[in-house]
């Protein structure tokens, strides 16, 4: 029975095709081996979510990123501060500079948090390796608020700063693919865009805590006790917030996915089978077996950081250095953007489930490419409506990657590796291209004079975003990969086994 093989074939696939006329001349043969790969579902397999359980493990997921975020945040809106305390007096673009150096530093170990956090979130557990990035990331923003600065104690103090930056940058790896692992493998196939949408609004949240705590202090304190203790502030309270995220998530239980995955409860197909038993926790086959999605994945993942490194964390050291806006004015605008993002952020996800992941996010990429030369000569003229257009036009664009990222990433791997594999890519993308953001720009203002270089630099990564979303597969209402459908209630999964079942021939 001759067989022709396809070049197209992904590792993924389930091997040659048969050749057309061998199937026409064996159909009961191959309808037999097509039954076998992909048997009928049975409604053991499908899981029936409990809307009160899906609610409890989105509000943890995103409570704890919110705090995860509110304490990255902070150093972002206190980049000039920092500048003037932990680093040797000098010019001010040359402790600018040196800030968002150290800011960047936490990015450099993002992978390897990711490579450590991921695998072990596919071995014992989304939950408590959750658990555990909250407490490190409570303990790295708590101590660097107890650090003595540089006029004390020198060169020891920029050090002390590196050194607990590491252990934020390291905490955050094992974060986002992990909460939008929980959160996705907790949401019915149908609604995933919309219960992970909430993810990004506690990352919109956490921002906006820290811009808004810091704008407060700033107002209320003025620059000069800023410098001198304020900025300490907000970088205690990460400690409370990090004991009520830790109780929020150590009060769940672990996705019904992953228990199903543990208790090996998954019937899709041999198929499934075979990759649970050959790349679960396993860091190297990961890169080996899914090597193609891990590149789309940085891709898009890059274009997407890029883009929000630069408004959520860069635009208020912009307005401020670049076109002498006071502080507390460029922190209040970027407050009003988020405020809007975050009232329409959730809607954005509940689009992307209707009409595609795709659709709605080619549509943030366009945004970006068409949208950032004019919101960036708005801000140039500078008075309160026009800066707010331009950074509205922005924020616009950039809803519609927070609203769908976090169920279209998830998506793209199977459930044995999605932690690892996701943690992975993410991070090595977000190392490269999102935490370098602040100062990639900063260095391109300096060596060409224009500061125009943010606009330019963000339609270069829409380009790149607009690339990866063609290539990528739609996830839309459809089951993870590597999980059984997931559905609202026993009516739908009766439905479900119902339409399986073959037409009577008369």
């Amino acid at each position: 029975m001759p067989l022709e093989r396809n070049p197209a074939t992904s590792p993924t696939d389930h091997g040659p095709v048969p050749d057309s006329a061998a199937v026409r001349r064996h159909p009961t043969l191959f309808r037999a081996v097509k039954r076998r790969r992909n048997p009928r579902l049975r409604r053991s397999d499908i899981t029936v979510t409990d809307e009160r359980a899906v609610k409890r493990a989105v509000k943890a997921a995103s409570l704890g990123n919110a705090m995860e975020w509110f304490d990255f945040g902070i150093y972002a809106y206190l980049a000039g501060t920092i500048g003037r305390v932990f680093f040797p007096s000098g010019s001010d673009t040359a402790q600018l500079l040196s800030s968002f150096a150290t800011f960047a530093v936490a990015f450099l170990v993002r992978p390897v948090g990711g490579m450590v956090f991921g695998p072990m979130g596919d071995r014992i557990g989304r939950k408590k390796v959750l658990a555990l990035t909250m407490i490190l990331m409570a303990i790295g923003t708590f101590a660097i608020g107890l650090l003595p600065t540089y006029a004390a104690v020198g060169f020891w103090s920029p050090l002390l700063l590196i050194v607990f930056r590491l252990l934020q940058g390291f905490s955050t790896g094992g974060e986002y693919g992990g909460a939008s692992t929980f959160i996705a493998e907790y949401a019915p196939d149908k609604r995933r865009g919309f219960f992970g949408s909430f993810l990004e609004l506690g990352t919109l949240a956490g921002y906006t805590g820290a811009a808004g705590l810091v704008t407060a202090l700033t107002a209320w304190l003025g620059s000069d006790t800023m410098d001198a203790w304020g900025w300490r502030v907000p970088f205690l309270v990460a400690g409370p917030l990090g004991i009520a995220g830790l109780y929020l998530r150590l009060k769940l239980d672990d996705t019904p996915a992953f228990l199903k995955l543990e208790e090996g409860t998954v019937h899709i197909s041999e198929a499934a089978d075979a990759v649970e038993t050959t790349t679960r926790g396993d860091l190297a086959k990961i890169f080996r077996q899914h090597w193609r999605t891990l590149v789309l994945c940085v891709a898009l993942v890059g274009a997407y950081n890029i883009n929000d490194y630069m408004l959520l964390s860069y635009m208020p050291t912009y307005l401020s250095d670049e076109l002498d806006y006071s502080e507390t004015h460029g922190l209040l605008v970027l407050v009003v953007t988020m405020v809007v993002l975050m009232l329409i952020v959730n809607r954005v996800g509940r689009l992307s489930d209707r009409y595609g992941r795709k659709p709605v996010l080619m549509a943030g990429m366009l945004g970006f490419l068409v949208l950032s030369a004019p919101s960036f000569l708005l801000v140039r003229q500078g008075g309160l409506w026009a800066v707010s257009a331009g950074m509205l036009m922005l924020g616009l664009s950039l809803v519609c990657l927070l609203g769908t990222m976090s169920a279209a990433l998830p998506a793209m791997f199977p459930t044995p590796v999605r932690y690892g594999s996701l943690s992975v890519g993410y991070n090595l993308s977000t190392s490269l291209f999102g935490g370098t953001t602040p100062l990639v720009i900063t260095a391109l203002i300096g060596a060409t004079g224009s500061d125009m270089m943010p606009a330019y630099y963000s339609m270069a990564a829409a380009l790149v975003g607009i690339v990866a979303v063609a290539c990528m597969k739609e996830t839309a209402r459809k089951p993870l990969a590597g999980s059984p459908p997931s559905v609202q209630s026993e009516a739908e999964a009766a439905a479900l086994v119902e339409g399986q079942a073959p037409v009577p021939k008369f």
